[in-house]
């Protein structure tokens, strides 16, 4: 089987994609494919930004990355099936989960195709606030592109069912939970980047994503 022919085939056809998913035909192979195919684009994305610091972190960011954003899938997939469920949803879990690697990997392509940019700079500027900041917004305006998507191919699922209407609603609260514990969950899996100094697989746990973003800002300004 070609993985990456499934993530060509999603996005060249995704109506009739799409239609395969809510009729529940081959998701085995969909998730599979997704999953494979996300990682890969993910990890040269990782790579590239950990190269900033060292080889090191390079091996370290392209392992880190991928597990950011699945781990984050995984911990948020049980609220939305679970609510959806209990508001007239038919969907079985894996095709909630189909529908969300769907997401992922429009973002782990996005990622890849902003990856020759974020190697310009890595290549020509040597400051790390400067870098932090860049990708901080790369990664928000791919995720917000990300979640867009997810939002106009799961919106329909609840058009003309019973609940509709308060399923669009947790769909919308999902997708901001999704994005405070992904922003959480890829603080506390820091660095990506890398700093002056020795190699780090992790860091201590302290303050927040947000508020390591304002000092990088208050850094990059002063």
């Amino acid at each position: 089987m070609n993985y990456f022919s499934t993530v060509v085939t999603l996005l060249r056809d995704r109506q009739s994609f799409l239609e395969e998913v809510h009729d529940g035909v081959r998701l085995k192979s969909k998730i599979s494919a997704l999953m494979l195919s996300s990682f890969c684009f993910f990890a040269v994305y990782g790579a590239i930004i950990g190269t900033f610091h060292s080889p090191l972190q390079a091996i370290s960011s392209a392992v880190k990355l991928p597990a950011l954003y699945l781990i984050t899938l995984l911990v948020c997939l049980p609220t939305l099936y679970i609510f959806n469920a209990l508001f007239g949803s038919k969907q079985t879990i894996a095709q909630h989960f189909t529908y969300l690697l769907t997401a992922v990997a429009v973002i782990s392509i996005l990622l890849c195709g902003f990856a020759p940019v974020t190697l310009f700079f890595l290549i020509t500027v040597n400051d790390y606030s400067f870098f932090l900041l860049l990708n901080v917004a790369i990664f928000a305006l791919t995720g917000i592109l990300g979640v867009s998507f997810l939002y106009q191919v799961m919106k329909p699922i609840a058009d003309g069912e019973q609940g509709a209407k308060v399923r669009r609603s947790i769909l919308r609260f999902w997708l901001i939970l999704y994005g405070f514990v992904g922003s959480q969950l890829g603080w506390t899996l820091r660095p990506f980047f890398g700093s002056a100094g020795q190699f780090e697989l992790f860091r201590s746990r302290e303050g927040s994503f947000f508020s390591g973003v304002w000092n990088a800002l208050l850094n990059l300004l002063g």
